[in-house]
């Protein structure tokens, strides 16, 4: 059983915050809280695993008041919490991992509160699965490299730690500003191998335009006396 299955364990039930984004899992995310129904269900995840769900909803787009049923959420996990003199919060927060809607129930709550079964990706043929993985941390490290070069190579190049296949699939996402319907089919899928082929498609011409990014700004630098020759159209 993985960290994230483990720290679900037993759960059935789970609040639900429906906000107009999709977090994935191990992305982080910072919220503010203000509505007195937010606070009162910050204030009784206390009392069990600090863990509740998000759940995309734009509700100027949807035909529904709620997410629907079979909608794909993330469960986040309050990591750190600063209160203001005016009752409000300032709350950091961690995708754990996905889970799927199945229906709401009366808690007596104010908030929204949901039947849920939490899901992660099947298992797949390893070797397969870390050659993709080993392409899509290659692209990545590029573009990191190329993101240094281009502040000015300020400090030390920090080391990149690398995950296990899947989590590392949703941290790679989650370094880019991929919108919303992108980031929720990569929560869809069960398959890693699928979700960086995905990845793969974003990132080759992502690393290609941070490269080329970089050597022009080196160039200009030298005044234009540089080793690289730079076709601009």
């Amino acid at each position: 059983m993985s960290e994230a299955m483990e720290k679900v364990q037993g759960i059935e039930h789970l609040a639900v915050f429906p906000l107009p984004l999709v977090l994935l899992p191990n992305e982080l995310l910072p919220l503010h809280i203000f509505e007195p129904r937010y606070r009162q269900m910050f204030q009784d995840i206390e009392l069990e695993r600090n863990l509740f769900g998000i759940s995309f909803f734009d509700g100027q787009d949807a035909f529904t008041e709620t997410p629907p049923i079979g909608s794909i959420g993330c469960v986040a996990e309050v990591r750190d919490v600063q209160k203001t003199p005016d009752e409000r919060s300032n709350i950091l927060t961690v995708g754990i991992i996905r889970y799927r809607l199945l229906e709401y129930i009366d808690s007596g709550a104010p908030y929204l509160t949901a039947k849920i079964v939490f899901f992660e990706d099947a298992d797949e043929d390893q070797n397969l699965v870390r050659s993709a993985a080993d392409e899509i941390f290659e692209l990545f490290e590029r573009i990191a490299k190329a993101a240094f070069r281009l502040s000015g190579n300020r400090g030390n190049f920090p080391e990149i730690q690398r995950a296990e296949p899947e989590p590392m699939s949703f941290l790679v996402a989650a370094a880019f500003n991929l919108d919303n319907e992108l980031k929720y089919r990569l929560t869809e899928m069960t398959s890693t191998i699928e979700r960086f082929e995905r990845l793969k498609e974003i990132l080759i011409p992502a690393t290609t335009k941070m490269e080329e990014s970089s050597d022009i700004n080196k160039s200009a630098q030298t005044n234009g006396h540089s080793k690289t020759k730079i076709d601009i159209p």
